[in-house]
């Protein structure tokens, strides 16, 4: 059967479809809010489609490309996992290299896809338990690529499970502790830009470290970022500009994000982590309690689909200001749910950030609401 989410109609069979499009009046209408408009709108996207579908509906670049979802088809992961359960460097840059020539077509892609815009590539960020093996036949088939007893994989992945993944080995800390993942991704991302700057296209690699909490880690990963590229780019006599920023997603990192404004070109706020931590309940456990929160008048709303302005998006505010004190350069934008929710929007306005990100299919939404929100800021100044 089909369902038309517009008019809410359930038809019997399959019925054609066409590709969701913005022409006619609505294209013109949309133009009128972008004239309007002060705050920019990217989209999260991974895939060359969604990246395509995003600027179909008016994205002005990709705001958060999560490169950890580029690692799950059948070859990818099964590489990606002999990096995971390697024993020595010398064994996970073997693999690494085998998913190396994966991540730079993908870049490739992105870049001729947002021709001219701004991608934000979030390096590696979930802890690599997430991507180990779970079946019995994925197990043995691993074991026996890697040449190791089942046994001895199976203690390998239990060693790896964390009592709290949220908080655990994750985002820049496995850079620190694994720094050929870094340059591995730095190459494919540096690599692809010269590849299609070659081309004739313009290329603006934004790479973004994620889930600092301190200046001193942020530091020692950019340090590896930067000396892995700027070798590339000086053997290939090529011409690449590229930026390094941070997630703001750690409560610590908002409260000293003067010292790390100094180390960085931007910042975007991830404000699904960021509520989490400042909450203290996790997003995916919290929905076993938020039901009576609201029934008994304790919360409004979901915090994670609009952002709480009291406490998470003060916080915001404030790494905003700290940042901008220290590097009037920076720019700042957000890439968590909240990035197509229009009362966040209208927020992000207020208070001056660069942009917002969201899904491809939110972007028309973000960017009208962007508008409204421009017009209700200058009718409260008047």
């Amino acid at each position: 059967m089909s369902l038309d989410g517009t008019t809410g109609n359930v038809y019997a069979g399959s019925i054609n479809t066409s590709d969701v499009d913005i022409s006619g009046d609505f294209k013109t209408f949309m133009t009128w809010a972008d004239e309007v408009r002060t705050l920019g709108v990217r989209a999260n996207a991974e895939t060359p489609r969604d990246a395509l579908i995003a600027r179909k509906f008016g994205a002005e670049g990709i705001g958060l490309c999560r490169t950890e979802h580029m690692f799950f088809e059948t070859e990818r992961i099964f590489n990606f996992r002999k990096m995971i359960c390697a024993e020595t460097k010398q064994e996970r840059e073997i693999a690494l290299n085998n998913i190396l020539p994966y991540q730079k077509n993908d870049f490739e892609k992105l870049f001729k896809t947002m021709n001219g815009y701004e991608v934000t590539i979030r390096f590696l960020d979930p802890p690599l338990h997430e991507f180990l093996p779970h079946t019995e036949k994925e197990i043995s088939e691993l074991a026996m690529s890697l040449n190791i007893t089942i046994d001895k994989l199976k203690n390998r992945i239990n060693s790896l499970k964390e009592i709290n993944p949220m908080m655990g080995h994750r985002g820049c800390r496995l850079d620190i502790t694994y720094p050929e993942i870094a340059i591995m991704q730095t190459r494919a991302v540096i690599e692809a830009a010269i590849n299609v700057s070659n081309e004739g296209i313009s290329v603006i690699p934004e790479i973004m470290i994620p889930l600092i909490g301190d200046d001193n880690e942020l530091r020692y990963v950019k340090n590896i970022i930067t000396t892995e590229a700027d070798k590339i780019i000086k053997y290939n006599h090529a011409n690449i500009k590229y930026k390094i920023g941070t997630m703001i997603e750690i409560p610590r990192a908002v409260v000293i994000a003067d010292k790390i404004a100094k180390e960085v070109d931007f910042f975007s706020f991830g404000t699904n982590d960021l509520t989490q931590l400042t909450y203290g309940f996790s997003r995916d456990d919290a929905s076993k309690f938020l039901k009576d929160y609201y029934d008994k008048k304790i919360f409004e709303k979901n915090p994670f689909e609009s952002i709480d302005e009291d406490g998470v998006g003060k916080l915001v505010n404030v790494g905003a200001k700290l940042g901008k004190q220290i590097n009037p350069n920076l720019s700042l934008g957000i890439c968590g749910e909240h990035g197509g929710d229009p009362k966040s929007i209208e927020f992000c306005n207020r208070i001056g950030l660069t942009y917002v990100s969201c899904s491809p299919y939110r972007v028309p939404v973000a960017r009208l609401a962007a508008a409204q929100a421009r017009i209700k800021e200058g009718m409260n100044k008047e």
